[in-house]
């Protein structure tokens, strides 16, 4: 509520302003960026030649799959639109280099990286894997953030600028408790909820974190930390977890200079970026002028990420990553999108098996449990299912995956939460502080239940109470059932309690450890086939928004930047916009304007 009154507030001061800078964008940058696009296209072909290197640029968010670029008119006025990396994209790149003959090398560049563990994990196993091929990988950052750094510890040479430094940190995260804020604008939340770790709640209604949800968060965090200073030591010999933490601890080393990272064995040499060509070309035993530095879009492409719909055997990959609403765009789980989906997944003949791709901290409770019905009737198909887990897969991540046939999870995932919470704001204090009165007139006491402007009662509290805890009960059996625990041990290691990955294997809360490709091929050898072609879903149509990033890749910010001045209708912007933002085919009728007018 208290969002959606800023936003309202902000949307209204700065409506106008906003429509005239991104419609001068908009028509500028996509007439001239498809007109550069065209004239690129034809001169400036990038192939894959002999000595080739693949070069991964660790920077920005990662994505689990490629997805449509989310509009963003901040991003437009910056100059600064870029289509986010995927996973499944790295991922392929990498499998494909290490086949592709013409790919002697793949070149890491350290550029803040910005994603969880487990995604950091997947990139680093496949490059791991990717070492098996005897081809070497060379990693450079003008600076070395953590997760820079922990991807880049696989490489046969690391290097780093002589200016940079080496940000390890540890692991930990700082939590807003909004308690004192809300109580200055006369909000206050009412809570009802299952589980005595069931913390998400805690923000709203204390002022401190409770001591569970500090103790889980501990354990989770420590467990996590050693995972990762395994792995850094496992590939820099002479790097102890003890070590990591002394430089951490003792020599501050995320403030030192490159010299004490190479001193401490962090780092194999200091250069600089314009030295790279030369030792990557050492490093191969090639000419640097021979070198063919190419992206992982010219190893995979789109296309090739979404093959495979005429295979009569296929093994649908189905991506449900983002929060899980009733309701919501490509970002996000929607039910109302999802169930069809695996509905008529189930009903394809094609379809042999599932594997579906977790990447959620959960959401809401009604469509979790659609989607988990619909992924029942898939395998009352005698069709089996594998999950595999990314970030996160926690509540309602949890409750969509605890029926699969085998459950996968990276070690670095964070899963678990089963629990579930009610949070219901009473903005009574706030609606007095404006002057406003509300008066309730109605046939029954709970005609307006809930209400927003008045506290609930006991009675309406208690009634809030039993169903959040039939929920709970629901999600309990779901998991008992689907793991094959009793109930009583699935209230042991519930009560909201997120669990790393390991410690939930040990527990019954998932199989083994492993990626996406584990999960593929266990569904496989479970439907006994050897020729299948996995098919990725949800699937999507490019609209103008994805081209952007190209446009601006083609020296298009001063054309961008004049474009700023440019004065255009309101309602025309939002016309042209929402004509944009349409697949490019339609079954439309035009637009009649009877003229009635709504009283």
């Amino acid at each position: 509520m208290l969002k959606r009154f800023f936003l309202n507030a902000l949307s209204s001061f700065l409506g106008a302003w906003v429509a005239i800078v991104i419609f001068g964008a908009v028509c500028i940058m996509v007439i001239v960026g498809l007109v550069a696009r065209l004239g690129i296209s034809q001169t400036n072909q990038a192939q894959v030649t002999k000595d080739s290197v693949l070069t991964i640029n660790l920077k920005g968010e990662i994505d689990e799959t490629e997805m449509p670029v989310d509009f963003d008119y901040t991003t437009l006025m910056a100059g600064d639109i870029n289509k986010k990396q995927s996973l499944a994209l790295l991922t392929s790149a990498i499998e494909a280099a290490a086949e592709n003959k013409n790919v002697k090398a793949i070149y890491l560049k350290c550029n803040s990286i910005a994603a969880s563990p487990a995604t950091l994990n997947a990139i680093r196993n496949s490059l791991l894997k990717f070492k098996e091929s005897g081809k070497k990988i060379i990693a450079y950052g003008d600076m070395l953030a953590m997760g820079d750094y922990y991807i880049a510890t696989v490489a046969d040479e690391l290097y780093m600028n002589p200016g940079g430094n080496v940000t390890l940190k540890g692991l930990g995260g700082m939590t807003p408790f909004f308690k004192g804020l809300f109580e200055k604008i006369g909000i206050q939340f009412q809570v009802v909820k299952v589980g005595t770790y069931k913390s998400a709640v805690e923000p709203y209604i204390h002022e401190h974190m409770s001591e569970p949800a500090r103790a889980q968060l501990d354990t989770l965090y420590g467990s996590m930390w050693g995972i990762i200073c395994d792995g850094i030591c496992e590939q820099r010999k002479g790097i102890t977890p003890a070590k990591i933490d002394s430089l951490i601890n003792k020599e501050f080393i995320f403030l030192r200079q490159g010299k004490v990272a190479l001193d401490a064995g962090l780092i194999d040499g200091l250069y600089y970026e314009r030295s790279m060509d030369s030792i990557i070309a050492v490093g191969i035993n090639k000419k640097k002028d021979d070198l063919n530095f190419i992206d992982p879009t010219l190893l995979v492409s789109q296309e090739e990420l979404l093959t495979g719909l005429s295979s009569k055997n296929q093994i649908a990959l189905v991506y449900a990553s983002g929060e899980i609403l009733d309701g919501g765009g490509d970002n996000t789980i929607n039910y109302e999108k999802y169930v069809p989906l695996i509905v008529s997944l189930a009903e394809n003949e094609k379809v042999k098996g599932m594997v579906l791709r977790v990447n959620s901290p959960g959401g809401s409770v009604f469509g979790s449990e659609q989607i988990g019905d619909a992924l029942d009737y898939f395998q009352s198909k005698g069709k089996p299912i594998a999950v595999s887990m990314g970030d996160y897969a926690a509540s309602g991540g949890y409750w969509i995956s605890s029926c699969a046939n085998r459950i996968f999870a990276d070690p670095l995932t964070i899963t678990g939460s089963i629990g579930i919470f009610g949070l219901i704001p009473n903005v009574e204090g706030l609606t007095k502080k404006l002057g406003v009165n509300m008066e309730l007139v109605s046939t029954n006491p709970e005609a307006s239940f809930p209400s927003l402007f008045m506290p609930l009662n006991s009675h309406q509290l208690q009634g809030m109470q039993e169903m959040v805890e039939e929920g709970y009960n629901q999600f309990v059996a779901r998991v008992s059932k689907g793991r094959k625990l009793s109930e009583s041990k699935v209230r042991r290691i519930g009560e909201g309690r997120v669990w790393d990955a390991v410690t939930a294997m040990r527990i019954g809360l998932v199989d083994q450890l492993g990626g996406v490709q584990d999960a593929i091929d266990w569904v496989a050898e479970n439907l006994t086939i050897e020729n299948y072609e996995v098919t990725r879903y949800p699937r999507y149509e490019t609209s103008v928004w994805d081209i952007l990033p190209n446009v601006m890749n083609m020296q298009m910010k001063d054309k961008f930047i004049s474009s700023l001045e440019t004065e255009i209708n309101p309602w025309l912007f939002k016309r042209v916009v929402r004509t944009l933002e349409r697949k490019p085919v339609q079954a439309l009728m035009p637009e009649i304007n009877v003229g009635f007018v709504a009283n």
